[in-house]
């Protein structure tokens, strides 16, 4: 029986044709071109061994987009997910060692089945926990970490281990004179082809040129020789298969970076989903995605790699290069298991700085001012969340998820801050018979305010709104009638509900009537299920602004002007809308 797209995306996946596998050929071959130097790069970063970084571009990256909900997102090895990996595991072992490595494991397994339970549960929206000027501020920071990190490979200068990012940039600074120039100039060379191609071919696939030019050159000049960091020998055939062993303590230390690494690393993938639902016109689900890269996460615990992400450059080409199914991810999971195969000696003299050349050079693109200064524009809440991010970022480097936390927390802070204090707009009825909003002047009419809150009314603000309905007692003596605009009041609660029902008490104590214009069906149903209602009085209770307005008309006109066909010569007003 055809198993249902839900469970297995894949099947969803056009017919191939002669034309189509082509497309994913070519596609899969140029991104196999990007994803192995990537590879060594990133597991570098991540502080792996090389082979881990390969492993990371096979299975992971076949399951990623078998399960995953976008057929054209490149899943593997990425810059953010590995210097997240290197700042969370860092603190619990020596980068390389082999306990070191079974830690990553175990951060891939918890990662993956945070983002597994995540997208179960659907729960996806949660991931909006990590706002955007959040999300801006921590990439900006992590961008200068992850550049800083690199100047040791890229200068050939040993920074004693347990230093932080800044500290060791000072340690740096004070030895600059025992940098080793072959090395830096490995290093620069890698840069000036890179950049060469971008600037006069961007077209043609500069980063494999380069590790080529460098890895010959290596060689001949006996590179190793000198004193410069290669990559070295690369063990050639496949992991084997098997659960990372079991560390109680070490999961429970690593919960906290692992939920970090799964939200930032599906940030990423979901902006590449985004962008190839647009360019393709295609849907794309992020609980399903969630399941899909969760388990792309789990299995690269299982085959011996490292945390993988969906990758925007590489599935920016894929999408570029004219791939058209999933099949161009098989086509580049191919390639590099023959490369890890038969050709990993090829490595060998591949330069460690001409790989710190490609991570700067990576990173530099997630550098955006620009988004910082806009998060600023937008609302001071965005941009201190923005700013603190950025930050704490750097304050807390190398361990940056750290950053992630503060940004969050800042922002669920300002956002239960603001909803404790909506808001709120006053009306006076003016001469001409409209609501006007006051200035601070005396209202023309005292006897009708009134009020519009924008909000939700619940357990976080109820007390804000009491306090200011009374405030409109103590401001305007002899006030009759206080109309509750409450359009925005989309939600009431039992904290709401009690309020509102000793505010009405109050209220008529005072010979005030509270009236309550165009309900929501929400607000309604609730005052209903409560009894508010009631208390509220069903006549006090208007789905429409008309509706109150002609009420209150009537209630205040003169009994020989109360009949419908009388002339309305007296306070027939209108209320503002938002």
């Amino acid at each position: 029986m055809r198993a249902p797209a839900s469970l297995l995306p894949f099947v969803s996946w056009p017919r191939p044709t002669r034309e189509s596998l082509t497309a994913d050929l070519s596609a899969g071959t140029a991104v196999a071109l990007l994803v192995i130097p990537q590879s060594l790069a990133y597991a570098q970063l991540a502080g792996m061994p090389a082979q881990h970084g390969l492993y990371a571009a096979l299975l992971p990256s076949i399951v990623g987009v078998l399960f995953g909900s976008s057929a054209l997102l490149s899943t593997g090895p990425v810059a953010m997910t590995s210097v997240l990996t290197a700042s969370s595991v860092g603190l619990l072992a020596a980068s390389g060692s082999e306990q070191y490595v079974m830690y990553v494991l175990l951060l891939a397994l918890l990662s993956g089945m945070f983002q597994i339970g995540l997208g179960l549960a659907r729960a996806g929206l949660l991931l909006n926990l990590l706002s955007h000027p959040v999300l801006v501020g921590f990439i900006n920071a992590a961008a200068i970490v992850i550049g800083l990190s690199q100047l040791p490979a890229l200068t050939g200068i040993t920074i004693p281990a347990g230093n932080s990012t800044l500290a060791g940039v000072g340690v740096l600074l004070a030895q600059w004179e025992q940098v080793h120039l072959p090395t830096l100039g490995m290093g620069l060379l890698a840069l000036a082809i890179m950049l060469g191609f971008r600037r006069w071919a961007p077209a043609r696939p500069g980063l494999p040129v380069m590790v080529a030019v460098l890895t010959l050159l290596s060689f001949a000049i006996g590179y190793a020789e000198h004193g410069g960091a290669v990559v070295g020998m690369v063990p050639t055939g496949l992991p084997s298969l098997s659960l990372p062993a079991a560390n109680p303590q070490a999961m429970i230390d690593l919960l906290p970076a692992a939920f970090v690494v799964a939200l930032v690393s599906f940030m990423e993938a979901m902006s590449s989903c985004k962008v190839i639902a647009d360019k393709t016109r295609t849907p794309w689900d992020e609980n399903r995605e969630l399941i899909g890269q969760g388990l792309a996460k789990v299995v690269a615990a299982f085959c011996h790699s490292m945390p993988v992400s969906g990758s925007f450059s590489r599935s920016a080409l894929n999408l570029s290069a004219g791939a058209r199914s999933g099949y161009s991810s098989l086509v580049t999971a191919a390639l590099v298991l023959v490369v890890v195969l038969f050709f990993t000696s090829l490595l060998h003299h591949l330069p460690k700085s001409a790989l710190a050349a490609m991570i700067l050079l990576a990173v530099a693109n997630l550098l955006n001012g620009p988004a910082m200064r806009q998060a600023w524009r937008t609302s001071r809440d965005d941009g201190m969340a923005a700013l603190l991010s950025f930050v704490a970022t750097l304050a807390f480097a190398p361990n940056i998820q750290n950053g992630i936390v503060v940004g969050i927390l800042f922002s669920l802070g300002a956002f239960i801050y603001r909803r404790m204090k909506p808001r709120i707009v006053v009306y006076a009825l003016a001469d001409d018979g409209s609501l006007r909003e006051l200035d601070g002047g005396a209202p023309n009419h005292e006897r009708v305010v009134a009020l519009r809150f924008d909000a939700a009314l619940f357990f976080v603000n109820a007390s804000f709104f009491e306090d200011a309905v009374l405030e409109l007692d103590h401001e305007h003596p002899g006030l009759e009638c206080i109309v509750v605009l409450a359009q925005g009041i989309n939600i009431l609660d039992a904290t709401g509900v009690e309020m509102l029902r000793y505010l009405v008490h109050q209220l008529r104590e005072r010979r005030i009537t509270l009236v309550v214009s165009q309900a929501q069906r929400q607000f309604v149903e609730v005052c209903e299920r409560t009894g508010l209602m009631s208390v509220l009085g069903r006549d006090n209770v208007f789905e429409t602004h008309a509706a109150a307005l002609e009420a209150l008309r009537l209630r205040r006109a003169p009994p020989s002007t109360a009949s419908p066909a009388a002339p309305e010569t007296s306070h027939d007003f209108a209320l503002p809308t938002p």
